[in-house]
């Protein structure tokens, strides 16, 4: 087993899923906080489903779970910090130019952290 990993599995793969999976819960509670009426049993839904559904659509086109992670990651974390941690804010007024920031700073998050993690 080399040094650099976690019972065989590499630090840098567990540090993308703790990442992801804080990334959720931050979102969540954004969600859960920011949310009133009939708008919070399909978004907390959709949000729940969201992991799922798009590892399988990875594993469907022949990626790895770990390319999910990774753009996983990016996404909640992207969306956290253009939002304010309030998701919400995303479909409130202005929500046109925090949806560009919100896509652009995703594809450049998921970009650069799939560089270093895949080291490619």
């Amino acid at each position: 087993m080399a040094p650099e990993s976690i019972d065989g599995i590499p630090v840098t793969v567990v540090v993308v899923w703790v990442l992801g999976a804080a990334g959720w819960g931050v979102v969540l509670a954004g969600l859960r906080r920011g949310l009133r009426g009939r708008d919070r049993g399909p978004a907390l839904f959709a949000h729940t489903a969201t992991p799922a559904g798009v590892v399988l659509m990875f594993a469907v086109l022949g990626y790895g779970s770990l390319y999910a992670t990774i753009a996983l990651a990016a996404e909640w974390w992207s969306l956290a910090a253009v939002t304010g941690f309030r998701p919400a804010r995303l479909v409130a007024g202005g929500g046109l130019r925090r949806l560009a920031a919100w896509l652009l700073l995703t594809a450049a998050v998921t970009y650069v952290a799939g560089r270093l993690v895949l080291g490619r």
